[in-house]
C-alpha cells in the first residue's frame, strides 16, 4: 500500500494510522452513546415522558450495546475490521437522523434502543483490544488506554456543543454534529483501514525484525457462515474461572457507575439542583479532559505496574467521588472537585482489565472474552440507566443511586486483589465450531 509505503520511509508505522481511524469510531460511538442523556429533559418537556421511560429505552441501548461485544469479534474476524466499522457507522448515523423525526415512545426505543444499541455496539471496546492486539506487540497498555480514552474526547468534544444547540436551536439540532462524524468517519475507515500489518506487508509494531513476515491475511477467500455457537462455547470455558468471574464482576460495577449513572443522568441530576444543561455538559466535559489523560496514563502504568493494584484504587477512588458528590453543592468548585477525581478514573479500569484478561486467556481469545467482560460492563450501565430513572421518578432525588454506586465501587475495588498474580493462559487452542 502505498500509504504504508510512504509512512515506513518517514519511519512511521500503519498501525498508528489503524489506532487513529479506531479512536475515531469510537469516538464517534461514544459521541452518540453520551448525547441522550443531555436530551432527557428536552424529551421530557416536549413528549411528556418521565425520566423512568426515557431510562428504560437508554437501559436496552447499553444492554445491546454490550452484549454484542462478544459477536462483534466473531464479525470482525470473518469479514474484516473495515466492513464492520463502515456498517456501524451507517447504522449509528441512521439512528442520529431518523430521530429528528421522532414522535412515539416506541420509535425511540426503535431508533436509540435498538438501531444505537446494535451500532455502537459493533465498534464497542473489543475493536480497540483487537487492534492492539494485532497491530502492537510492545505498547499494548498505552495503545488500550488511548483508544479508551477515545469515549472521553467524544464527551469532550460533543456534549458542551449539544447543550448549546439544545438551547439555541432546540434538541434536534443537537444530533447533526454526531451525524456528520459519523458518515466522515465511514468514508476514511473505508478507504485506510486494514485488518493486519500483513495487509500492508509489515509486522506489529515492536515485533522482531528478523522473524518471517507473516502471510497476508487480506487475500480474496469466501467468508465462512458465522456461527452463533463460537463465543458461547468460548464464554462456556471461562464462565467457572475465578478471574473470568471476579472481572466481569467488577466490570459490571464499572458500568453502573460510569456509563449507566453519571454519563446517563449527570445532566438532568445538576437540572434538579439548579443547573442548566451548558453548565452541566461543561463539567461532563471537563470530566472527559481529565479522563483522557487519567486512561492514557493508566495504560502506561498497565505495562509497568501490578495490574490488580491499579484497579482496586481505580475503583475505591471513583466509589469515594460518588459519596463525594451529593454534598459537592454543586457549586463550581464542589462539581471540579469530583471531575477532577472521577474523570481521573472514569475509564482507566479498561487498560487494566483487558492486560489481565490477554495474560488470563491468551492473546488468541483474548477478544471475544474481553467481549463477554464488557458485556457485564454494559448491563451493569443498563440497570443503572433504568435504576436511577426509577428511583429518580419515584423519590424525586437521585442520591440513593450515588450512594449504592459508591458502595459498589469500594466492593469492586476489594475483590480485585483476589485475582491470581501471573496465572497462565486458559484456552491455549481454538474450540472446534461445527
Amino acid at each position: 500500500m502505498s500509504a504504508a509505503n510512504w509512512l515506513a520511509k518517514r519511519h512511521i508505522h500503519y498501525g498508528w494510522v489503524i489506532v487513529a481511524l479506531t479512536f475515531l469510531t469510537m469516538l464517534t460511538s461514544s459521541a452518540a452513546l453520551s448525547l441522550p442523556g443531555a436530551l432527557i429533559q428536552p424529551l421530557n418537556k416536549e413528549f411528556a415522558w418521565n425520566t423512568e421511560q426515557i431510562s428504560s429505552v437508554l437501559a436496552l441501548r447499553f444492554a445491546l450495546y454490550g452484549l454484542l461485544g462478544p459477536f462483534s469479534a466473531i464479525l470482525i474476524e470473518r469479514y474484516g475490521m473495515r466492513r464492520v466499522m463502515c456498517i456501524a457507522l451507517a447504522l449509528v448515523a441512521s439512528s442520529m437522523a431518523l430521530v429528528t423525526m421522532l414522535s412515539q415512545l416506541w420509535q425511540l426505543f426503535l431508533l436509540w434502543g435498538l438501531l444505537l444499541g446494535l451500532g455502537s455496539g459493533m465498534t464497542a471496546l473489543v475493536l480497540g483490544a483487537m487492534v492492539a492486539n494485532r497491530w502492537f506487540e510492545t505498547h499494548r497498555g498505552l495503545v488500550i488506554g488511548m483508544l479508551t480514552a477515545s469515549s472521553a474526547t467524544g464527551q469532550l468534544i460533543f456534549l458542551p456543543v449539544a447543550a448549546w444547540l439544545i438551547e439555541h436551536f432546540g434538541w434536534r439540532a443537537a444530533v447533526l454534529p454526531v451525524f456528520i462524524s459519523c458518515l466522515t468517519t465511514a468514508i476514511l475507515a473505508f478507504f485506510f483501514m486494514r485488518d493486519r500489518p500483513e495487509d500492508v506487508g509489515l509486522r506489529a509494531y515492536g515485533a522482531d525484525p528478523a522473524a518471517p513476515l507473516p502471510a497476508s491475511a487480506s487475500a480474496p477467500v469466501k467468508a465462512r457462515p458465522i456461527s452463533l455457537w463460537e463465543p458461547l462455547l468460548i464464554l462456556r470455558s471461562v464462565i467457572r474461572n475465578r478471574t473470568f468471574l471476579i472481572l466481569a464482576a467488577t466490570f459490571f460495577i464499572c458500568g453502573l457507575s460510569t456509563n449507566g449513572l453519571i454519563q446517563t443522568h449527570f445532566i438532568s441530576l445538576c437540572g434538579d439542583y439548579g443547573l442548566t444543561a451548558i453548565p452541566a455538559a461543561g463539567v461532563l466535559a471537563m470530566m472527559g479532559g481529565f479522563d483522557f489523560f487519567g486512561t492514557i496514563l493508566s495504560g502506561w502504568l498497565s505495562d509497568r505496574y501490578d495490574n490488580r493494584k491499579l484497579l482496586f484504587w481505580y475503583y475505591s477512588l471513583r466509589g469515594l467521588s460518588l459519596f463525594w458528590l451529593p454534598h459537592s453543592t454543586f457549586s463550581l468548585y464542589g462539581l471540579s472537585i469530583f471531575a477532577m477525581f472521577y474523570g481521573l478514573d472514569w475509564i482507566a479500569t479498561v487498560p487494566p482489565t483487558v492486560k489481565l484478561t490477554a495474560a488470563r486467556f491468551g492473546k488468541e481469545r483474548a477478544g471475544t472474552v474481553f467481549g463477554w467482560i464488557f458485556a457485564a460492563h454494559q448491563l451493569g450501565a443498563a440497570t443503572a440507566a433504568y435504576g436511577a430513572g426509577f428511583v429518580r421518578t419515584l423519590l424525586l432525588t437521585y442520591t440513593p443511586a450515588l450512594y449504592v454506586a459508591g458502595g459498589m465501587c469500594l466492593i469492586a475495588g476489594a475483590i480485585t486483589m483476589a485475582i491470581r498474580r501471573q496465572a497462565p493462559a486458559l484456552i491455549p487452542a481454538k474450540p472446534a465450531v461445527s
